[in-house]
């Protein structure tokens, strides 16, 4: 369920003064803004992405708003229905460019996808089914002993290869969905870096 919606901007007793603690990153001003704006950036997200793919740029996009002062500093006021505008066209291009940067990423996550569904094969020459499914495997081993860091590496068992979603997975690893929503961002990421030197190499 998505949070509950709070009071709206146009209640504050003074919009400079919210102005100011937005800027700033105030904690409280940025909660209420998730709460009241969650729907809001779900909708824009939910133009270009469903499923999963939705789910993780929501979060990433409240998760800048968050930790980057300079993006908090393009909101130049305009009240409740300003910010929700803003958001939006934030929310928006977000997606559109995940959109376009993950689209190798997309089939990688398949490889991943398949590689937890596959029993360990027996190969038969002709068989192409069965060598893409080893090549799946092989590939997703080469990643967690080369490259994916220990730390994260709940995260990838939970996320990718137990195919749990955000919520289930953050309960069972004992984590704020935030925390695993960034964690699981630094692996997509690595993932289709690691895919794409292989293709160049």
């Amino acid at each position: 369920m998505p949070p509950a919606a709070t009071g709206q901007i146009s209640e504050e007793p003074s919009r400079q003064g919210w102005l100011d603690a937005f800027h700033r990153g105030a904690r409280d001003v940025l909660e209420g803004c998730y709460r009241d704006h969650f729907q809001t950036v779900t909708r824009a997200v939910g133009y270009v992405l469903q499923g999963a793919d939705k789910e993780t740029v929501v979060h990433d996009v409240f998760l800048e708003l968050l930790s980057d002062a300079k993006l908090r500093q393009g909101f130049k006021g305009g009240g409740d229905s300003g910010l929700a505008a803003w958001l939006a066209t934030i929310a928006r291009y977000r997606a559109i460019d995940y959109w376009r940067r993950y689209r190798c990423e997309r089939s990688a996550q398949q490889a991943l996808e398949n590689a937890a569904r596959a029993e360990p094969p027996a190969l038969h020459p002709g068989d192409g089914r069965t060598e893409r499914s080893l090549e799946a495997r092989l590939l997703v081993e080469q990643f967690r002993r080369q490259v994916l860091p220990a730390k994260w590496a709940r995260v990838f068992e939970a996320r990718f290869l137990g195919e749990l979603d955000q919520r289930a997975a953050a309960r069972s690893l004992g984590m704020s969905r935030t925390t695993l929503a960034y964690q699981e961002m630094q692996v997509r990421r690595m993932f289709k870096r690691f895919v794409l030197t292989r293709r160049t190499t």
